[in-house]
């Protein structure tokens, strides 16, 4: 199964990814391989995480308080967000209505 990411989703990471590197060196490659550790836990159970409404459902990451959003059909993952937990935890949702595959 591939993945790919809403464009919004992608600046997430990166924004988060430099504020982690920038709190401690090397510290934003471990948020970054904790994502994409999330990741692969999605691509190997698509099915396994809670359902947040209109198929997004949410996989939290283990070390870090974040969540990946995605949607999936039948070969394919697509994060619809990167999200800090502390943030509103509605301010994605404009973006399942743009969702490509």
């Amino acid at each position: 199964m591939i993945f790919s990411f809403h464009p919004e989703a992608e600046a997430e990471l990166n924004l988060s990814v430099d504020y982690y590197e920038n709190c401690s060196k090397g510290l934003g490659a471990e948020f970054a391989a904790e994502i994409y550790s999330t990741i692969q836990r999605i691509i190997e159970n698509p099915r396994a995480w809670i359902v947040l409404g209109h198929d997004v459902r949410r996989s939290l990451t283990k070390r870090f308080p974040y969540g990946v959003l995605y949607t999936m059909d039948s070969n394919q993952i697509f994060i619809l967000a990167v999200m800090n937990l502390y943030r509103d935890p509605d301010y994605w949702k404009n973006r399942f209505i743009e969702k490509k595959f």
